[in-house]
């Protein structure tokens, strides 16, 4: 047992500090300013991970959690719930500015953190992890235990009101379930999608027993596509990337296509496009726009949406096999997932930023580890401006729009 001051929190959201020997030790539920009571659960060449046992002395900047299961069940989905929410902007900049400086050499200050327009029920999308009789979400402290959730304080009330019914009939969910989401489209419509097992899921029983009206019921079997079985019938592809703030996420995309400037008949790249939100906004900019996702339905949803789809070409495939076919960009917006750019989408972009003066790309990251690594990669740009977005209030995720100068 030892006693050790809490300095910062991690990009993971452990609080950081040092044990007597100086080597760094990782503490969940810790936050700055604390003196924290620990036990050392594992050692490392170059540091350790301990357990909270008590709090010596509180720092300023914890509060008590609201949602029972953080303390109740060890929850892992938010890691900094016992922060107060400053406490929470001004960690996320500082991952995000120790990223760009360590990682991708940038010489740069921490960035301005936007905050969310809400920083509970705002999540539209949940995903459910199943063990045995259990449906819940994961232990911080023992990622293969789950506990059963009763509700999420960060998840939409539509959401959690059907969770509160769908719960009640766990036996009418597919007997060889491994996995539940639920989710909310653009439109107010509700899914659910129940994944796993061999044998064809009848969710007739299901959406009976619930009696709501406006909830589609998809089955994903193993290794297959998700169809809707039961319910309302909806085109919107329940499994296609969207962000689970919707609001907050079209700031992101605004702001984006603002800072790319003006495009009026330029060709414009969206890579990784996703539905075609990013596109549609360029294109009534007067761009013409090509967008490419590897998400076949998605980019199905996004050409059948009516109006606004003047001047934007879908390319349904991934990136790194699709960029040769398409015309020499003007500019671009980067969206890629948590592991980054693929190599051959960054040697392209280096090539191109290093033939076309005057470049501007638009990065939206939502890793700053894999944004910075990709900044090594494209080094003919500079970076010109650079914002976090607090888009998953209580954990410590941050979402990173980086604008990218060819000088």
């Amino acid at each position: 047992m030892t006693v050790v001051p809490i300095t910062r929190i991690s990009a993971g959201g452990d609080g950081v500090g040092h044990l007597p020997d100086g080597m760094v030790v990782f503490v969940p539920r810790t936050a700055p300013g604390d003196e924290a009571e620990i036990e050392v659960v594992e050692t490392r060449k170059r540091y350790a991970h301990g357990r909270l046992l008590r709090l010596v002395r509180a720092g300023a900047a914890r509060v008590e959690p609201e949602c029972p299961h953080y303390a109740a069940d060890r929850c892992g989905g938010c890691q900094l719930q016992h922060l107060t929410v400053p406490a929470q902007l001004q960690t996320k900049a500082a991952i995000v500015g120790e990223a760009l400086r360590r990682i991708g050499r940038c010489e740069v200050p921490d960035p301005e953190v936007v905050p969310a327009p809400a920083v509970w029920r705002y999540r539209a999308k949940i995903t459910l992890a199943v063990s045995r009789e259990r449906i819940g979400l994961h232990r911080y402290d023992a990622p293969g235990l789950v506990f059963a959730l009763e509700d999420c304080r960060i998840t939409r009330e539509p959401l959690m009101r059907l969770w509160s019914v769908v719960r009640e009939h766990r036996a009418l969910l597919p007997s060889a379930l491994e996995e539940l989401v639920l989710r909310e489209d653009r439109d107010g419509g509700l899914h659910v999608v129940a994944a796993g097992g061999a044998e064809p899921w009848d969710a007739g029983p299901l959406a009976a027993a619930a009696g709501l009206d406006g909830v589609a019921y998809w089955w994903r079997p193993r290794g297959g596509a998700a169809r809707i079985v039961a319910g309302a019938r909806t085109g919107f592809p329940a499994l296609a990337f969207e962000q689970v703030n919707p609001e907050l996420a079209a700031r992101i995309r605004q702001d984006a296509v603002l800072d790319l400037g003006d495009v009026t008949g330029k060709v414009v790249w969206d890579l990784y496009g996703g539905v075609g939100d990013t596109a549609r906004l360029l294109a009534a900019r007067g761009a013409r726009v090509f967008s490419v996702d590897r998400d076949r339905t998605a980019i199905a949803w996004a050409r059948g949406r009516a109006g606004g789809g003047e001047g934007i070409t879908w390319f349904a495939g991934l990136v790194e096999e699709t960029l040769h076919r398409l015309p020499e960009p003007d500019a671009m917006v980067v969206n890629p997932p948590r592991a980054g750019l693929a190599a051959r989408v960054s040697t392209a972009l280096r090539a191109w930023g290093e033939s076309r003066p005057g470049g501007r790309l638009c990065y939206v990251s939502c890793d700053p580890a894999t944004l910075a690594r990709d900044l090594t990669r494209l080094p003919a740009f500079t970076l010109a401006r650079v914002r976090a977005y607090d888009l998953f209030p209580h954990t410590s995720h941050v979402e990173t729009l980086a604008v990218l100068q060819r000088v």
